[in-house]
C-alpha cells in the first residue's frame, strides 16, 4: 500500500494489487503533484516504489511491513507500522545514492537501495518456496539455504578497479544490516557513495559454515577466503557455463554477466536524525 500526500494537504491511499506496480503508481502520483510518497511494505515493495522515484526530488518515507524490512532495521525505525507512522514528522529528508544493476546481457536494468548479491544468497532467493514463505516468513529462506549444503556452488569472476577475484558469493552493500538479523558489511551506510563489497571464495558450500561463524563473531574482515573492499563500480562475469543468479534488495535481479554502479544523489529518503553519523 502507498500513501501519497499532495501539496501538504490531501492524502490519497493507493493499494497495490500485484507485483511490479508500485513504481508506476509512484510516478503517476508524482506527476499529479504529490510532494511525499510513503510506502507500507517489505523491502521488495520499497524497491519497486523507489524505482519510480529515482531522479525526482519527492521524498520517500517507509512504513515497515513484509517478511523482513532491512531498511527499517538499518535506520532503527522499529518494526511496528503504526508507531513508525506516528514518527514520520520527526524524520528528515536526505539525498542518497542508490545502486544500479545491468544483468542478463542488458535485459535487466534496475536500481536498488540496500544491497545486491551474486551467487549463494541469490541462489537461496531463487530456491525459496513461495507458499512456505507466505506461511513462515524468513524460515523459508533458511530452508532454501540449508538445501544447498553439500553442493558445489557456481563460481564467477569479480572485477574491481582492474583487479579480478574468483568467488562464489559477492555482496555489494549500502547498509550494515543483512536479512533483518545479521551484519555482514560493517562500515557503510545509505549516506555513503560507495558499496562495501564482501567477496567469499570457494565452491564448497560447507565453507560457509565457517564464514557464517565469522560473521556472527564480527571476524569476517581478515578471515582467509574473505575480501572486503570499497567500490563504486563492479563487474561480475561467469567463470564457467554454470548459471549464477543476482538478487537486489531480496528479489531476483537476473543472471550473470552483470555490472553494478553507484548512482549519486539519486533519491530523497526520510531518515531519523543522527542516522549515519
Amino acid at each position: 500500500m502507498e500513501i501519497l500526500k499532495h501539496d501538504g494537504h490531501r492524502v490519497t491511499v493507493a493499494p497495490t494489487t500485484g507485483p511490479n506496480m508500485a513504481g508506476a503508481m509512484a510516478r503517476a502520483h508524482i506527476a499529479g503533484g504529490a510532494d511525499l510518497v510513503v510506502v507500507a511494505g517489505g523491502d521488495g515493495t520499497i524497491n519497486e516504489t523507489a524505482e519510480g522515484m529515482v531522479g525526482t526530488e519527492v521524498p520517500l518515507g517507509i512504513l515497515p511491513a513484509g517478511t523482513a524490512n532491512v531498511l527499517a532495521t538499518e535506520m532503527k525505525l522499529g518494526g511496528n507500522l503504526e508507531e513508525v507512522a506516528r514518527r514520520l514528522g520527526e524524520l528528515r529528508p536526505k539525498r542518497i545514492s542508490v545502486g544500479h544493476v545491468t544483468s542478463d546481457g542488458g535485459r535487466v536494468a534496475r536500481h536498488f537501495l540496500l544491497m545486491a548479491g551474486v551467487g549463494l544468497d541469490a541462489h537461496v532467493v531463487y530456491r525459496v518456496n513461495a507458499a512456505l514463505k507466505a506461511r513462515t516468513g524468513k524460515f523459508a529462506y533458511w530452508v532454501a539455504g540449508w538445501s544447498l549444503l553439500g553442493k558445489r556452488l557456481a563460481e564467477f569472476d569479480v572485477e574491481i578497479a582492474g583487479e579480478k577475484r574468483k568467488c562464489s558469493f559477492a555482496l555489494l552493500s549500502k547498509v550494515r544490516n543483512y536479512g533483518g538479523d545479521f551484519e555482514i558489511a560493517r562500515n557503510v551506510t545509505l549516506l555513503h557513495d560507495q558499496f562495501e563489497v564482501i567477496l567469499f571464495e570457494g565452491a564448497a558450500s560447507a565453507r560457509y559454515v565457517k564464514y557464517f561463524a565469522g560473521m556472527a563473531l564480527n571476524r569476517l574482515s581478515g578471515m582467509r577466503g574473505v575480501t572486503v573492499v570499497r567500490a563504486d563500480r563492479v563487474t561480475i562475469s561467469a567463470a564457467d557455463d554454470r548459471r549464477a543468479h543476482v538478487q537486489i534488495d531480496g528479489e531476483l535481479g537476473g543472471t550473470l554477466p552483470a555490472e553494478f554502479r553507484i548512482v549519486p544523489e539519486a533519491l530523497t529518503l526520510l531518515v531519523p536524525d543522527g542516522y549515519g553519523e
